[in-house]
């Protein structure tokens, strides 16, 4: 069994992955640290544990665990490393931003993988350190990377997605509030999204010649969890032949597929799917992208990471269904 180890483990991600992980069937969860909550059942802080594991959370650290989740706050993963050493067998999957981009993937000797199993699924194979994409991120590339592979994105692209209010994390904040958020709806970080850096990363890196503006609108939605997204796109070519791009991109891919219907969030709320819908509007095309922030865009990408990286069936553990009802 994999000896798994979760730094920092009182957040909706960490809950998410600590389920996950409960009900591996090739990983056992050796720990979770969390200075805060030392002593504390898991299920007392994530509810929906209870009857599922007695374990506590531990203000220790095993360095000797097989993988390493980090679940901590953006800017937090770096400084941890810097202060706790792990033997050098262990992988390390880190789920903040502090590794994504390309001149902060080499730190202490380590070097990591830019963990979208859709683009770099060989390269995460054989890596040891792994830097687990944004939800946001996540939604909007699969919605492009088929047409960058072919050198089609030759106009701007307008982005929209909203995002549950799950995305925002455990502390309240005025926009994270219930009688804010409920009800309501609104934009942030127009233009200027922290996850724009992995978008255009990937989507330079597989069409190098791509100069125009990616023109990103995120926001937020009254319901608890899940991305949905909407790119579109100056696109020559009819659908069929868009569809065709598509279908091949993603013919090998565990957890994207494409949809000829039109998607609604809830097929894939709890899932670690990403379902893609291709429309052509006049010269436009319109690709919608649909995931769940804290499993495919988050601890579920996570697991299907760390299934690579030991060589086992990736879809092992993920094999979750919708909460359609």
């Amino acid at each position: 069994m994999i000896q798994a180890g979760i730094i920092g483990g009182a957040g909706y991600t960490a809950g998410e992955l600590i389920r996950l992980l409960l009900h591996h069937p090739a990983a056992a969860l050796n720990f979770v640290y969390s200075t805060s909550n030392a002593g504390n059942l898991l299920s007392d802080v994530h509810q929906d544990l209870q009857g599922d594991t007695d374990k506590r959370f531990t203000g220790e650290i095993n360095p000797d665990v097989d993988v390493l989740f980090l679940c901590l706050g953006h800017g937090n993963s770096r400084s941890f490393l810097e202060k706790h050493t792990f033997s050098e067998k262990t992988s390390i999957i880190d789920l903040s931003n502090d590794f994504r981009l390309s001149p902060d993937a080499d730190f202490g000797g380590m070097h990591f993988v830019y963990g979208l199993p859709e683009l770099h699924k060989s390269e995460i194979e054989n890596a040891q350190y792994i830097a687990n994409p944004g939800c946001f991120a996540t939604a909007v590339q699969l919605a492009l990377l088929p047409l960058a592979q072919h050198g089609l994105l030759q106009q701007d692209v307008h982005i929209t997605a909203v995002t549950g209010a799950t995305g925002a994390g455990t502390s309240l904040s005025p926009t994270s509030h219930f009688p804010w958020r409920d009800n309501n709806f609104s934009y942030y970080k127009p233009f200027a999204h922290q996850h724009l850096g992995e978008i255009e990363q990937s989507i330079t890196g597989l069409q190098g010649s791509f100069a125009k503006k990616i023109r990103f609108m995120p926001y937020r939605g009254d319901f608890p969890r899940g991305i949905f997204a909407t790119a579109y796109t100056a696109f020559d070519g009819d659908i069929g032949k868009a569809e065709e791009l598509y279908e091949d991109f993603y013919k090998n891919a565990a957890f994207t597929h494409v949809s000829d219907r039109q998607l609604h969030l809830k097929q894939v709320v709890n899932t670690n799917k990403c379902l893609i819908h291709l429309q052509k509007h006049d010269d436009q095309l319109l690709v919608t992208s649909i995931i769940d922030n804290l499993t495919k865009g988050a601890s579920g990408q996570a697991i299907h990471n760390m299934n690579l990286v030991f060589g086992l069936e990736e879809t092992l553990g993920l094999g979750l269904k919708a909460s359609y009802f």
